[in-house]
């Protein structure tokens, strides 16, 4: 095996530890980072480390020395996969080709101990980690590990140790399909206890000092004295019923199918797998396991994956760090304007993650009941769904009140306007805040695209003033913009931060300019769509056209999730400061204007939407109408992204490259198999 590909300090380091157990004794192999710093993740250095481990417990196995192997981790993780940027070192595929089938061997080594084997998860199980995990007959994570699974054709490959082989025979084709498709595909993961209901895990235990090793041993000992688990593989337990993984995997082809027509071939493969793992040997499917991971690791998706893992990784660090930062003032209430919908999603989540009160101020009692009721309901359904017991439920509505006497914002750390998008509206609003609240009061406004400047210009402290872009829903959107503008002073800017990390939030700072990055791109977008169904192409070849790029809905079903109206608002406010790059649209205006949809409540088109766009009718196209077909659509929505993003980095609306990307991933839904958007539009030729 090369080498090169690992270097000793980034390796895995395999620690052993022989326990006595009423059983007999045995050997334990802790699985650690080289540095406390670093996620505990493997490459062919430490698989090299872990077989040769592994071969010394058979030896001593052989012996009778002992009498079963428990692999366990670390707090931070278990094993967290493999090393992603020793994925991307592999360029070739006679240096991609060992890795893949080291990580069978290891596998192999483990299920064919003559003892039996568990792995106690103590912390993130991903990946490759999770199949060194699943070479072991039994598995107990302990009970607060919130990381388990397969998320590998979210990057572009797919399970190559083991995954797509051993799980379907461990839970079925369904639930494996689930793991190895589904979730990757919402970029989820499991919870020990779900682990435990979907059968990826055997066990929970609590976690004391020690992790929870002690009593994930003494389960692991007790299921061997009851002959549960044996030496031989899997535990001894017989393979799932794989008949019918054909229909289990049949309604996922639409989608599969569609990854790979959108530049991620890694779910069809997995999925073709999937399906025929049945009719083969455990052997078999290894071997195809490992041409088909060193087939996509090599290739392009792969290699935009892995930039975009590493700059989510890091920005995930980042708002980690902000969280905590010293620079921040104190928040320990929050004053939200409005009790609408958006008002009411950042109340509750505010009150929710940072554990403070939170008052609503609204004009009337009737829309401060219904910001309240909203905020009611949302908690109902996250304790009906199981992510909210309903005592935290009842501790979270208690923070959240609401009011229409604005002097009970007077004692508020942050508040946050969240009003209708009139900057004359806005400003108001601040003035009469600015009255009631202490001077360092930091003033949030969670606009989409006006200027935070024009609203702090007439204010007495305008270095107290910072956009806090949140995205719809509040609650679900990982993104929010933090606009800072030239006289934002730093104790702000670092607040505003500090807020967006203890949300849970990842914060990208943003100039202050018409839309900031998300929304100026893609209501860019939004327009040039629009502008080829006016220039006389046909609605349904528009709509169709951009499904090549991998967005998460099409043209006009995202119009109809702005809502047309604010749609139309915000590109006039867009056009008004960029130069006219956003057209006219009469068929939006008239959308606007009878608060109608461009789409059907089942997906389909609107009937008299072609007809809006002059088409299909008396005044429709005319030989003076320069229809396009879906790839010169294509050609121009690419195009026209490529000039605003050359612009918004032109222009230092954010540091770099990687700003747009996290930006647009995160707040745009942009595939992350595409690296985000620079890649996706450099590959496409329109960034050098």
């Amino acid at each position: 095996m090369p080498q090169t590909l690992e270097s000793p300090e980034r390796a895995l380091v395999v620690s052993r530890d022989d326990r006595p157990s009423p059983i007999g004794t045995i050997a334990v192999l802790t699985l650690s980072a080289p540095s406390p710093g670093r996620p505990t993740t493997i490459g062919d250095l430490g698989l090299g480390r872990l077989r040769s481990a592994v071969d010394e417990v058979a030896a001593d196995a052989a012996e009778g020395r002992v009498v079963a192997l428990v692999l366990t981790g670390t707090e931070r993780s278990f094993l967290a996969g493999a090393d992603l940027d020793l994925l991307a070192a592999a360029e070739s595929r006679e240096a991609m080709m060992p890795l893949a089938r080291a990580g069978h061997d290891v596998v192999s080594a483990i299920r064919g101990l003559a003892v039996p084997t568990m792995a106690h998860l103590t912390g993130a199980t991903l990946g490759g980690g999770y199949e060194i995990a699943l070479a072991t007959g039994w598995r107990v994570a302990s009970r607060d590990v919130r990381a388990i699974g397969l998320p590998e054709t979210s990057l572009a490959i797919l399970p190559g140790w083991g995954g797509c082989t051993l799980l379907p025979r461990l839970v079925g084709p369904e639930q494996a399909a689930t793991v190895i498709l589904d979730l990757p595909a919402k970029d989820r993961t499991l919870r020990a206890t779900d682990a435990l209901a979907a059968g990826l895990v055997d066990g929970v235990v609590d976690a004391g000092d020690d992790l929870g090793l002690a009593a994930a041993i003494d389960l692991f000992a007790t299921a061997i004295t009851a002959g549960t688990v044996t030496a031989a593989p899997n535990g001894g337990r017989p393979d799932a019923d794989l008949s019918q993984a054909t229909t289990a995997l049949a309604r996922r082809r639409t989608a599969v199918v569609r990854a790979a027509a959108t530049g991620n071939p890694a779910p069809l493969r997995a999925w073709e797998l999937l399906e025929q793992t049945g009719r083969l040997s455990v052997e078999e499917s290894f071997a195809i396991e490992d041409e088909a991971l060193t087939d996509l690791a090599t290739g392009d998706a792969c290699r935009t994956s892995i930039y975009a893992a590493g700059i989510l990784r890091k920005a995930r660090s980042v708002a980690r760090k902000d969280a905590g930062s010293p620079a921040a003032r104190p928040v320990e209430t929050v004053g939200v304007i409005g009790a609408g919908l958006m008002a009411a999603q950042l109340a509750l989540l505010l009150a929710r993650t940072l554990s403070t009160p939170v008052v609503m101020r609204d004009l009337d009692e009737e829309r401060t009941a219904a910001g309240l009721a909203a905020v009611a309901k949302a908690l109902a359904a996250d304790v009906e769904a199981g992510r909210l017991t309903q005592e935290k439920a009842d501790a979270v509505s208690a923070l959240v009140t609401a009011t229409t006497d604005l002097a009970d914002l007077a004692g508020a750390d942050l508040v946050v306007e969240a009003v209708s998008e009139r900057l004359d509206i806005k400003k108001a609003v601040f003035a009469e805040v600015e009255g009631v609240v202490r001077a360092d009061t930091v003033l949030a406004t969670n606009t989409s695209a006006l200027s935070v400047t024009a609203m702090a210009e007439d204010l007495a402290h305008p270095e107290r003033v910072v956009g806090l872009h949140f995205f719809n829903p509040v609650a679900r959107m990982p993104l929010v913009e933090v606009v800072r503008t030239a006289a934002t002073d730093d104790a702000t800017h670092a607040t505003a931060r500090a807020v967006a990390g203890r949300a849970g939030k990842i914060a990208v700072d943003v100039r202050d300019a018409p839309g900031f990055v998300v929304n100026r791109l893609l209501l860019r977008l939004l327009a040039e769509v629009l502008g080829a169904a006016e220039d006389g192409t046909s609605v349904s070849v528009v709509d169709r056209a951009l499904d090549p790029m991998g967005l998460p809905m099409r043209p006009f079903a995202l119009l109809d999730l702005v809502g047309p109206a604010v749609a139309e608002h915000a590109l006039d406010a867009l056009r008004d400061g960029l130069d006219g790059r956003y057209p006219v649209s009469p068929a939006l205006s008239s959308l606007a204007r009878d608060g109608a949809r461009a789409t059907t409540a089942d997906g389909r088109l609107a009937p008299d939407l072609a007809a809006r766009f002059g088409q299909g009718s008396p005044d429709g196209p005319t030989s003076d109408t320069h229809p396009l077909t879906e790839a010169g659509v294509l050609d121009r929505v690419v195009a026209a992204l490529g000039e605003e993003t050359r612009l918004v980095l032109a222009e230092g609306i954010v540091a770099d490259e990687s700003d747009v990307n996290l930006a647009m991933i995160l707040g745009a839904g942009f595939p992350r198999h595409r690296g985000g958007l620079t890649p996706y539009l450099r590959n496409m030729g329109e960034m050098r």
